[in-house]
């Protein structure tokens, strides 16, 4: 069951994707984004990723975004990453919630760095010393509850 719907997501978030409006994703994207991170963004914890941008995307390449920070603000970009961050909906899922360590993630191979490195490495770590975690509902992602 677990692997029919993760397919059934692999296959649908790439043509959702494709219908929604590209101010629509900011908005998605970038106000609740900035809006977990506000206090180390007034902080300046960012301030080293100025004009940088990173990928997150699935590890079969089916759907991916890539942010940006500009003028003190995370940022969705239209442009491919300077870093990419590859990993299972699983492993997103689990960096999300906090519920697994970062290191271990990359270690086994569940979460992989590609491009710039130094970047991916530096974003890593800044998230993983900021007090931060996204609760998700269970079906948000595959591979999800249960």
């Amino acid at each position: 069951m677990k692997s029919l719907i993760e397919r059934i997501a692999r296959d649908a978030i790439p043509l959702l994707d494709q219908q929604i409006p590209w101010v629509l994703k900011q908005g998605l994207v970038e106000i609740p984004l900035n809006h977990l991170f506000a206090e180390a963004l007034r902080e300046g914890e960012f301030e080293e990723l100025e004009g940088r941008a990173l990928r997150l995307e699935l590890d079969d390449g089916s759907a991916g975004v890539t942010l940006g920070f500009w003028g003190g603000r995370l940022r969705l970009a239209d442009a491919p990453g300077e870093a990419v961050i590859r990993g299972t909906p699983e492993a997103f899922r689990q960096l999300a919630e906090r519920r697994e360590d970062p290191d271990r993630l990359f270690f086994q191979r569940q979460l992989v760095i590609e491009g710039d490195t130094e970047l991916g490495l530096a974003v890593k770590n800044l998230l993983d010393a900021l007090e931060w975690r996204i609760p998700l509902p269970p079906l948000m992602l595959p591979g999800a509850g249960g």
